[in-house]
């Protein structure tokens, strides 16, 4: 892979660094703006959501014409010559605890109307990303030493022509500005149960809410995701999606012990990969754990919590 005669190809290579927040289906979607007049010419590993107006192209006609771009995963099934490295997990990203492999995903993006050296390709620029709703925000492209590629033997290295970073943060208040989750409690020792509280994550959601017994849950596509990831959940006291309910088991002067039960009440995701973080003075002193597995949390260890690389070839 090298320059083109009207621009470059890149590759484009996503990993998610959050310790335990991965995205979930539908997915990623990646935008950003041009800095001049580019075209895409072609995608292998991803695709354009929209071409846009390419009516001023006669013979080749791009892959997408936007000034303002969003690329998406290829599903799994895609043609194996649409498949790049990496790619094709309909835009599902793991997390780095629980699969380090499938939290990186690549692409191959072919730019044209670009530039054909390192002094006239100019960065894009207003970075955006979906995973799958709102909740992250990028930074700047910022041009970074060029990534070196070992050949299979070891013995040579060859050189990106270019290589730039964006890196994006995820927030839990942007992406909502209610909570997701509450919690209820219990005991061995008694038989009151508190319960979450009321309107909990927000009894504005209440017109948006549906009866466990409605009609509405037999409709066709009631339960298909939705791209800015808007809930369809069971009408309760809490309004929440998620409730965590931490029921105390046992409690010696050596050792207590709890039981955790999670209970889903939205209609249109399947937590299937979840995670549940908590936070105790005495989880650092833990010693048995059943039914799931466990990690600690190093707080701080690392500011990015999602980034991505483009290799010029």
């Amino acid at each position: 892979m090298s320059w083109t005669t009207d621009g470059y190809v890149a590759t484009v290579t996503m990993i998610n660094f959050q310790t335990f927040r991965q995205i979930m289906s539908p997915g990623w979607t990646l935008g950003w703006s041009w800095a001049k007049k580019e075209v895409i010419w072609g995608m292998v590993g991803a695709q354009a959501s929209e071409q846009g107006d390419c009516s001023k192209f006669k013979t080749n006609i791009p892959h997408c014409c936007l000034r303002n771009p969003t690329a998406v995963d290829l599903l799994p099934d895609a043609p194996y010559n649409q498949q790049y490295s990496n790619c094709c997990k309909g835009g599902v990203l793991a997390s780095m605890a629980q699969d380090p492999a499938g939290a990186v995903t690549a692409f191959q993006i072919t730019v044209g109307l670009s530039g054909t050296s390192n002094k006239t390709v100019k960065l894009p620029k207003n970075f955006t990303l979906l995973g799958p709703g709102p909740g992250y925000t990028c930074g700047p492209a910022k041009i970074v030493p060029s990534t070196l590629f070992p050949t299979p033997d070891h013995r040579r290295k060859t050189q990106a022509l270019m290589t730039w970073n964006v890196t994006c943060t995820y927030s839990q208040f942007m992406a909502s500005k209610n909570p997701t989750c509450c919690v209820s409690f219990s005991s061995f020792y008694s038989d009151i149960i508190t319960p979450c509280p009321s309107c909990s994550c927000g009894c504005q959601n209440k017109k948006n809410c549906i009866m466990s017994n409605s009609s509405l849950l037999k409709m066709p596509g009631i339960n298909t995701p939705k791209k800015d990831n808007t809930p369809l959940i069971q009408c309760t006291h809490h309004m929440c999606p998620i409730r965590v309910h931490w029921h105390v088991k046992l409690n010696y002067k050596e050792y207590w012990r709890v039981k955790i039960a999670i209970t889903n009440f939205n209609y249109r995701m399947n937590y299937s990969d979840w995670t549940l973080v908590a936070q105790h003075p005495n989880l650092d002193n833990l010693t048995q754990v059943f039914s799931f597995q466990y990690k600690p949390l190093l707080p701080y260890q690392s500011i990015s919590e999602f980034t991505y690389t483009t290799n010029m070839f």
